[in-house]
């Protein structure tokens, strides 16, 4: 069965957040980390997963995405240092897979 995640993503200094949805999140985040398109992560240096969900359904993923982006810094914030006080790269080691 195929999995859909939601994600965050941040730069260096945890100062930007990027929330996006795909259909494979070990190739999406490749091509975050390469900068293999040129829009707002590759501009703001945004390569670092710190925080992902997993969906069966990708109208639930999208659903969650919407919600998560319709939210205030602080309740993001919030939901990362839940999960991941820290702000680790969750992706950490994973490049080694391509």
């Amino acid at each position: 069965m195929k999995k859909y995640h939601i994600y965050f993503l941040t730069n260096k200094n945890n100062t930007v957040l990027y929330i996006g949805v795909t259909s494979n999140l070990l190739k999406r985040i490749y091509q975050h980390k390469t900068k293999e398109y040129k829009g707002f992560t590759a501009k703001y240096n945004c390569d670092k997963l710190v925080y992902f969900e997993e969906y069966d359904d990708i109208n639930s993923a999208i659903a969650r995405e919407k919600q998560l982006k319709a939210g205030n810094r602080k309740r993001k914030n919030d939901i990362v240092n839940l999960e991941n006080p820290n702000w680790n790269d969750l992706s950490d080691g994973w490049l080694f897979q391509f």
